[in-house]
């Protein structure tokens, strides 16, 4: 279950969604979010469904990718569903046995909840599955250059995102090595009562947080040998320039957007 967490993860390419200005994918993907939670109706949920198909087909990036992005966290998604049908009571009853009832917008609000959820991780991941942190890394600093005039810093929390997103990969792939350590010495990890599933993972945590903060000093370590001192009088290799494929994207966003707030108002 762990390997199929794709989060944080980059993936090379030369399709047109990689070669976009790593600023204007953070701009379209902050409208991309309020486009699908604004989008509430049908109408709404199918524009948003277009734009995100659209734009991982234009990626070049294998559907497994996303469908693993999404696997892990499709219980809690069921779980939350299950929820909102059974403690939302708007609309005509459909189904009643006991204290359980079932209604039309509990229907509607599990359906658009799942839509949503499942076109949001879809959606978002595919800005650092086209992105390089160090691009990604760069694109915010410039994008919150702004705040520097309120002695914001802005390089180190930069730096900071984006070196904690890089390393949800690496801790995911260090925590199955550990769980299949312990599996090999016989320690049930998957099995027992809630409380003693609960307890096993303590073997597995202490090694990781040691592991964590070794990774940690030996980050600070080499970056102190290389002389870095934060943003100030800092120099990149590749500067960041936009084009006429960027403004495009960010027009055709903006369309899709104004597509659903018009199907909300005439709706």
């Amino acid at each position: 279950m762990l390997k199929d967490i794709t989060i944080g993860q980059f993936f090379p390419g030369e399709s047109l969604l990689h070669r976009l200005d790593p600023r204007f994918k953070i701009i379209i993907t902050c409208i991309f979010v309020v486009m699908l939670f604004i989008g509430d109706s049908v109408w709404g949920l199918v524009i948003g469904s277009v734009f995100t198909f659209g734009a991982i087909a234009l990626s070049k990036i294998p559907n497994r990718l996303f469908v693993k992005s999404i696997k892990p966290i499709f219980p809690f998604l069921i779980f939350t569903a299950v929820l909102n049908l059974v403690f939302i009571s708007d609309g005509d009853v459909l189904f009643k046995w006991r204290f359980i009832k079932v209604t039309e917008g509990g229907i509607e609000t599990s359906v658009y909840m799942l839509v949503r959820i499942v076109l949001l991780i879809a959606g978002s991941s595919l800005l650092t599955y086209t992105t390089s942190p160090i691009a990604l890394t760069d694109a915010l600093e410039q994008l919150m250059s702004p705040l520097k005039k309120l002695k914001f810093p802005v390089h180190e929390l930069s730096m900071m995102m984006t070196i904690a997103l890089r390393f949800i990969p690496t801790l995911i792939e260090e925590t199955d090595k550990i769980m299949s350590a312990q599996k090999a010495r016989g320690a049930e990890i998957d099995s027992g009562s809630l409380r003693a599933r609960v307890k096993n993972l303590i073997p597995i945590l202490i090694p990781l947080f040691v592991s964590s903060f070794r990774r940690a000093e030996e980050l600070a370590t080499a970056m102190e040998c290389r002389c870095y001192n934060g943003g100030d009088g800092r120099t990149r290799l590749r500067q960041l320039k936009s084009g006429g494929r960027d403004f495009a994207a960010l027009a055709v966003t903006c369309a899709f957007m104004g597509a659903i707030i018009a199907v909300n108002l005439m709706l």
